[in-house]
């Protein structure tokens, strides 16, 4: 399968990550994608400009190649299902893609599979959701389109219903949760299932988005198995073949709950590039291509800092402090083809190691005090 023409829908930087790991291999890839100045762009062997979301774009990209796989769930799974029966392998399936765009369908198919999630109440619009005052606090989220943090409301008492989105989605209730962790799951065509360690996210408090992570998690041993197994018959309900980023709350009562999934290569592991025997992208080719899946083992406590446009900046990306992270030990930066920064956009990550978890934690506090993405043009 090595030989394969392989086809990536979607050129940022998990497909850049993806594109770096295949060099490693001699793949043949090729990436579609709406930006015209991806970050794919710069390395990618075939970098096709096109829609993700049209049907013709997509079923003529795919034709040409054996498999297929996905950076961004945001595509016309119509397409992937006309090349699924021509025979072309669609991983992750085009079966699991569609269920998981909507977060309604996803949410229901944890209940039916006896998945633990929060409890939640299916909405179809703002009037639709300011009739459940009584469910507050929750959060409103869109059925489909929500990334990166957009797609999420906070309803806290009905003063905020005015927030809540006027179509189809989901209110869930808030839970009170210790701490929001994350296992990346990856599974082939063979069955074979193997998890990465689990990790422990720390949220933007405004953006809803990774700020920056840690790992292993600092969880009690039965903690962590409830979230490994979890993590695993998640897939295995799903069925997918590919990874599955399984997003968890820990409860006050220490109960693992199901918040997301990501059918693809995720933020909570961007680290594994460093700090484990396989990245989290040489396992997806693995998982993708039926190869024998790689050993997760880590080489000891690491962190990721996501990289965001600094507020107030919008334009040609500056990226200050990066000789000062440079000129310390096992603080691994890798930007991500941006030339142009806005807030809080992703522009790249840091990766830490350390043998000491006091001292991973100081670097991740000097790592966040010390590099910034600025643009000489104010926002």
């Amino acid at each position: 399968m090595l030989s394969s023409r392989i086809g990536i829908l979607g050129g940022g930087q998990l497909g850049l990550m993806l594109l770096q790991a295949a060099i490693d291999w001699n793949l043949e890839i090729h990436v579609l994608d709406p930006d015209a100045e991806a970050p794919c762009k710069k390395i990618a062997p075939h970098f096709h400009h096109g829609s993700l979301q049209d049907y013709d774009t997509v079923y003529n990209f795919g034709k040409q190649l054996d498999v297929i796989t996905i950076e961004i769930e945001k595509v016309n799974v119509d397409a992937l299902e006309a090349l699924e029966k021509e025979g072309k392998k669609i991983y992750p399936q085009p079966a699991v893609i569609r269920k998981i765009q909507d977060k309604r369908i996803q949410k229901q198919f944890y209940i039916e599979n006896n998945l633990p999630t929060a409890e939640f109440i299916l909405t179809e619009n703002r009037n639709d959701t300011a009739r459940h005052a009584s469910f507050l606090p929750a959060f409103h989220k869109l059925g489909k389109d929500g990334y990166d943090g957009r797609g999420v409301q906070r309803i806290a008492s009905e003063n905020d219903f005015d927030k809540a989105f006027d179509q189809p989605g989901l209110l869930e209730k808030a839970v009170p949760f210790q701490k929001e962790l994350a296992v990346i799951v990856a599974r082939n065509p063979s069955g074979e299932v193997v998890t990465f360690p689990t990790v422990e996210m720390v949220f933007h408090p405004e953006h809803n988005l990774v700020e920056y992570l840690f790992a292993p998690a600092e969880i009690d041993p039965e903690i962590d198995r409830k979230a490994q197994e979890t993590a695993r018959q998640t897939a295995e309900a799903f069925q997918i073949v590919g990874l599955l980023a399984v997003e968890l709350f820990l409860t006050a009562e220490g109960e693992i709950l199901i918040n997301e999934v990501a059918p693809r290569p995720h933020n909570s592991g961007h680290h594994t590039i460093r700090a484990n025997a396989t990245s989290q992208y040489e396992q997806h080719w693995r998982a993708i291509l039926d190869l024998p899946l790689g050993s997760t083992h880590a080489y000891g406590p690491s962190a990721m800092v996501n990289l965001l446009g600094e507020e107030g900046f919008q334009g040609p990306a500056v990226y200050e402090g990066i000789e000062t992270l440079l000129a310390t030990e096992q603080v691994f930066p890798f930007l991500y083809w941006k030339s142009v920064t806005k807030p809080f956009r992703k522009m790249g990550h840091i990766t830490i190691m350390d043998a000491d978890i006091n001292a991973l934690k100081e670097k991740v506090e000097f790592v966040k005090r010390n590099i910034k993405v600025i643009s000489k043009e104010l926002h």
